[in-house]
């Protein structure tokens, strides 16, 4: 790729391509050219222009119209600045004609009938959820797949009537569960393969299974809150792999599959070469390296986020899809080609700072502008300089910290985002006109009335956590028919609360060395008891291993030899 080695550690690289990522933050704004109101991501009062989808792809207005003349006695990051709050960009990321009766919806393509669905493709009649891929019927969940009727799951694939669960593929009908594999009719159960009628890894006949399970009240909230804390339980007397992931070669990080040689990844399928990279969810991605967000198809990127679909070559991009050779660029589709510190273009070759030039004017100015981004770096207001290789500098994202995804991988207080250099949104005075307190919710949703749909009801948090609480939320029709058609009761959270608390089930994307938790006969905490043979023997197993699982976190780590010989 031609840079040099990066100044900034791992992980607050990732830090700061994901304070460039706003997912769920959402605004009412009127475009800036046709004046209709749209859903957008950028905050009205900011500085970022933004259009309507409809007017952003159509033809009223020309990207090429912005372009500026390249300025030499200021730094590069400097002027891409100034074009970046003069361009207009999309009010939200993803194609919206693909969206069938979907609202409030943000980087997604191909839904139908979903609301308040982030970073998610072919999907219907889903809802509060992440992360979700050709799914049906789901309900504040992250990370599904082919799966339908799923309610508060994370990392789920080829699932069906599934609740509450972990890690699980190709089951159904399955409770608070973690790690099921081929399993149906389970509750409560961790690391079983090819079972049926199990509660608390246990198993029942049929009948019995139905007894035991019809006395579990799973329509009351009470109810469900301490089956969840006494599940929960349950799983930890049983040993983790140390990564989540099959079929991998020569690769470390969590939830990776099908690749060979990534290191450092999370959320990764069918990469190759790939390191430090995150939510490559779609696969054929190779020799990448600080990437984050989409793929298909894509090489040689470096130092990208929210980039991919049969692209390479990229450099600092920002939305760059179906394109190659471009450099630190934002929101460029369709067959772009060498462009370099632009904005919002379709469909154009050798471009800087979106103002055309033929390829050996362009091919001479690269050069140049390169060299003096070496000679005369970005400086931001910590001091940090930021020369060619780099992403761009924290200060210059169009967002505040506590509106992305940064806040949630690396949570901070205002104080302490300032001092990075990012900037902090002051929390909205909301003054909602609460109709429903959540204490005051019924117990079941059999108690639930259909005049429940657009009451004002009160977040259980009150807008105290550090968690983007909006303080008061609503029910909607569609919602309130998947309750009753999965008979659980009212959530007392709201949409932003219940998201941030799902996200505690998930391994954080950083890694740690810890050695392998097989302690020959037993766990070497003597919580669970081996059942299978050990190529080690009765002897604690010394091998050493990264992982997502902190070493202060209570699960038992086991490497792949011996978590083979306990679950498969």
């Amino acid at each position: 790729m031609q840079v040099p080695p990066p100044t900034f550690c791992p992980p607050c690289r990732l830090e700061r391509r994901l304070a460039y990522r706003n997912e769920r933050s959402l605004y009412k704004r009127p475009c800036g050219l046709c004046g209709k109101d749209t859903i957008t991501m950028y905050d009205p009062a900011g500085p970022i222009p933004s259009y309507c989808g409809e007017c952003w792809w159509g033809d009223r207005w020309d990207p090429l119209s912005y372009g500026k003349e390249y300025d030499f006695s200021k730094p590069f990051f400097a002027q891409f600045r100034e074009l970046m709050e003069h361009v207009p960009h999309q009010n939200l990321i993803g194609i919206h004609t693909t969206w069938v009766n979907t609202t409030y919806a943000n980087m997604n393509h191909e839904l139908k009938n979903c609301y308040l669905l982030f970073n998610a493709d072919y999907d219907e009649n889903c809802l509060y959820s992440e992360e979700l891929e050709r799914s049906k019927e789901c309900m504040d969940s992250t990370m599904l797949d082919s799966t339908q009727l799923a309610y508060e799951c994370l990392n789920c694939t080829s699932c069906y009537n599934i609740f509450n669960s972990v890690n699980c593929e190709s089951s159904h009908d399955v409770w608070f569960s973690k790690n099921l594999s081929g399993c149906s009719n389970c509750f409560g159960c961790a690391n079983l393969r090819n079972q049926q009628y199990c509660i608390f890894n246990k198993r029942y006949n049929k009948e019995e299974y139905a007894k035991l399970l019809g006395t579990f009240r799973l329509d009351s909230r009470q109810s469900l809150a301490a089956l969840a804390e006494k599940a929960h339980e349950h799983w930890l007397r049983y040993p983790n792999k140390y990564m989540t992931g099959y079929q991998n070669l020569r690769s470390t990080g969590d939830y990776v599959y099908n690749s060979k040689d990534v290191r450092d990844s999370f959320i990764a399928t069918g990469s190759e070469r790939c390191r430090y990279c995150m939510w490559l969810i779609v696969k054929n991605n190779k020799d990448c390296y600080d990437y984050t967000q989409f793929g298909e198809n894509t090489e040689r990127i470096y130092e990208a986020q929210c980039c991919g679909k049969n692209i390479g070559d990229v450099i600092g991009g920002i939305g760059v899809v179906d394109s190659r050779s471009v450099r630190y660029s934002m929101f460029c589709f369709s067959n772009c080609r060498d462009l370099f510190g632009c904005v919002s273009l379709r469909g154009k070759q050798y471009c800087i700072l979106n103002k055309q030039y033929t390829k050996e004017s362009f091919d001479e100015l690269r050069t140049k502008i390169i060299e003096q981004m070496q000679a005369m770096p970005y400086v931001d207001s910590r001091g940090c300089e930021y020369r060619y290789g780099e992403f761009f500098p924290s200060e210059l994202s169009q967002f505040a910290y506590n509106e992305t995804s940064a806040q949630e991988f690396f949570p901070l207080t205002a104080e302490e985002a300032r001092a990075k250099g990012y900037c902090w949104r002051a929390p909205e005075l909301r003054n909602y006109a609460i109709t429903e307190l959540p204490d005051a919710l019924p117990d079941t949703i059999g108690e639930v009335s259909d005049d429940v749909v657009g009451k004002v009801i009160g977040c259980a948090h009150r807008g105290t956590c550090n968690e983007q609480c909006t303080t008061a939320f609503k029910i909607i029709e569609q919602e309130l028919q998947l309750y009753r058609k999965f008979n659980l009761p009212l959530p007392q959270l709201c949409p932003n609360c219940r998201h941030y608390e799902r996200l505690l089930r998930r391994n954080p994307p950083r890694l740690a060395s810890r050695e392998c938790q097989c302690g020959g006969a037993n766990s070497k905490n003597s919580v669970y008891r081996n059942t299978g043979t050990h190529a080690h023997g009765s002897a604690p197993c010394t091998n050493r291993f990264q992982t997502a699982y902190a070493p202060d976190k209570p699960d038992i780590v086991y490497c792949e030899e011996c978590y083979q010989a306990e679950v498969f």
